[in-house]
């Protein structure tokens, strides 16, 4: 029966882009067929699912969650304020003159205000609004604005502290603990904050890469058939340079620990929703349209958070999760190399589910494995957040790619878009295969506390007695379930 949990999420894999349906609703329903055939072939007990409520309402009391609320009311604000206008015409300006204007601004906001859209989908739907029509009118070709579009829209997956860094986060700190209590190692367990700082250098890596490679292609492609930019109003100016203020200073603050990341979210909602308001963009039904957007937005999180973890509950309970394990743990392979395969599968599977969906699905089911061989986890955070971006721009079949198809439309070759991402998925391949090869990127800058969870340091009493208040007590019909309780919160 332990193999019917494997097969399980391969049909959830399948069926998200198959069916067209909501990732929740298909998560949800591949939970409850396998508790109904677990429950008539003896083995899953009934009374096992009465952990359920409790499991749902611990997961809800985890303060982090309160913080993607906040960011999506952040990112919806900035929208309000049509922030994105004003920072890429304020970017183009400050460097007119230039044919790399244009490209260089796209992906400079795609760095400033992926972290706070949501999603790719989200930063693809933002980004085509605010900055395709503007490459355009700078005389970029097609192919080459859907290329810079759909990189842009990755940014987000690696920029601290982006909503997919923060459940990332949450689930490895969870991933990490399960680890290190099915194999009675004594080390600290990573944080948020490790996973941010880890982040911090890779991505800086990969977006100036990136900008290398905008500004190449830009020259190569010659002069623009018209000028993109654009008169500047002095509000404009203005609104662009405090957004870029509130922006550099949330991220900072939250990425490198000056407050958490619900203090942050909060302090930024805070003051765009008093300029907002002081400016006159709330008026009318426009504060319910923003409420309205926020709640859809957090619901659909929520709604697959709580599907997702009723599955990983009947997967266990299926014993599929120790078929899994044994798989892992005892492939004949080094953990670099059995790191690299985890990747893959990671890869392919973003091929059909968003960020959110691994995140939530995949990661409690392969990562605990993955640590009881490969002991950093900051590192494996890192590799997965490459691996899901890289995997988002592989063409034809690029997450990113496809909503930028979808979203930008007009008749554009998937053969001349690919042409133009080329680089951009050369350079990221450059940065995976960096880390890959050097762990160490990941701990620059890191505190000696931080850098030494790699190093098995031991981990603290407080730490200890926080994560087991934290961690749901198993039931008592199951045995050794502590671990898969503990997986997804």
């Amino acid at each position: 029966m332990s193999g019917f949990g494997i097969v399980l999420l391969a049909a959830v894999a399948a069926l998200v882009p198959l069916t067209g349906l909501p990732a929740f609703l298909v998560v949800l329903c591949a939970a409850v067929v396998g508790a109904v055939v677990g429950i008539a072939g003896g083995s899953i007990p009934p009374n096992l699912l009465v952990a359920l409520p409790s499991r749902l309402v611990n997961l809800l009391e985890n303060d982090l969650l309160q913080a993607l609320p906040l960011y999506v009311l952040v990112g919806a604000l900035m929208n309000q304020l049509r922030v994105a206008d004003s920072m890429f015409s304020a970017t183009v300006r400050v460097l007119r003159g230039s044919r790399p204007a244009p490209a260089v601004a796209g992906l400079t906001l795609g760095a400033l205000l992926g972290p706070m859209s949501g999603s790719v989908g989200a930063s693809v739907v933002a980004l085509s609004r605010a900055v395709a029509p503007r490459l355009a009118a700078g005389g970029m070709a097609a192919p080459a604005r859907h290329a810079l579009v759909a990189v842009a829209s990755t940014l987000g997956v690696v920029v601290p502290p982006s909503l997919v860094l923060i459940l990332l986060a949450d689930g490895m700190l969870n991933a990490h603990y399960v680890a290190v209590h099915v194999t009675h190692r004594t080390e600290r367990i990573v944080n948020t904050q490790d996973v941010f700082r880890g982040a911090m250098v890779p991505a800086a890596l990969f977006l100036l890469l990136c900008l290398g490679v905008a500004a190449w292609e830009s020259r190569r492609a010659g002069a623009p058939s018209r000028s993109s930019a654009t008169e500047l109003a002095r509000a404009d100016a203005l609104i662009a340079l405090a957004a870029l203020a509130l922006i550099v200073g949330l991220l900072f603050g939250v990425a490198t620990g000056r407050f958490l990341p619900v203090e942050g979210a909060a302090a930024g909602a805070f003051v765009l929703f008093m300029v907002a308001l002081a400016g006159g963009r709330l008026g009318g039904g426009v504060l319910g349209s923003v409420l309205v957007d926020v709640m859809a937005t957090t619901g659909a999180l929520f709604s697959l958070l709580v599907a997702a973890t009723s599955f990983t509950l009947v997967f266990r309970a299926l014993g599929s999760d120790k078929l899994l394990e044994a798989w892992i743990t005892t492939a004949p392979l080094s953990p670099t190399l059995l790191t690299v395969l985890v990747l893959v599968v990671i890869g392919l599977s973003a091929v059909a589910l968003d960020a959110f969906e691994i995140i939530f699905v995949m990661v409690p089911i392969l990562i605990p494995p993955l640590l009881m061989r490969v002991p950093d986890a900051s590192w494996v955070a890192v590799l997965v957040l490459l691996a899901l971006q890289t995997s988002y721009l592989l063409p034809p079949m690029g997450y990113a790619l496809v909503m930028t198809r979808g979203v930008l439309g007009g008749n554009v070759s998937a053969r001349a878009t690919a042409r133009h991402v080329a680089p951009y998925v050369v350079a990221q391949l450059l940065v995976l295969g960096s880390v890959l090869a050097f762990p160490a990127l990941v701990h620059l800058g890191q505190p000696a506390e931080s850098r030494a969870a790699a190093d098995g340091a031991a981990m603290s009493d407080e730490e200890v007695g926080r994560r087991l208040q934290e961690m749901l007590a198993p039931p008592p019909e199951v045995d050794d379930s502590s671990a898969g309780t503990a997986a997804v919160k």
